[in-house]
């Protein structure tokens, strides 16, 4: 398939720490429902069937950095760095930073659940 080749092009020269969270984390994800791959140049978005529900912005030597598009800010959490509003629009993206496969944990689940079905920005 192109989406594949398009994925392993994307994915080659990343660090072995970085691709064990990426498959850690699309496999914890795939526990919401399913989920499909789109590589870009710059990210890979994650789709749900209708909608991106997150987008991998960021393969670090030892981390993933992963943004969750919202219609709210949800401020009262443990697991954002940060959250900004994409100016003239109702879209909140959510920055999660992934150190260790640990850190997906219940409250990260909880927003992957949410995100998946949010209905499209």
């Amino acid at each position: 398939m192109q989406s594949d080749n398009k994925l392993l092009a994307f994915l080659t020269g990343k660090s072995h720490h970085s691709l064990a969270l990426f498959n850690h984390f699309i496999s914890e994800f795939e526990k919401t429902g399913s989920v499909t791959l789109h590589p870009a140049k710059t990210m890979i978005g994650i789709d749900n069937g209708k909608k991106r529900v997150a987008w991998v912005t960021q393969f670090g030597k030892s981390f993933l950095h992963v943004i969750f598009p919202f219609h709210q800010p949800y401020n009262d959490n443990l697991c954002f760095q940060k959250i900004a509003q994409v100016p003239g629009q109702e879209q909140y993206n959510h920055h999660f930073r992934m150190l260790n496969a640990e850190d997906v944990n219940d409250e990260v689940r909880r927003f992957m659940k949410l995100a998946y079905a949010e209905e499209e920005l």
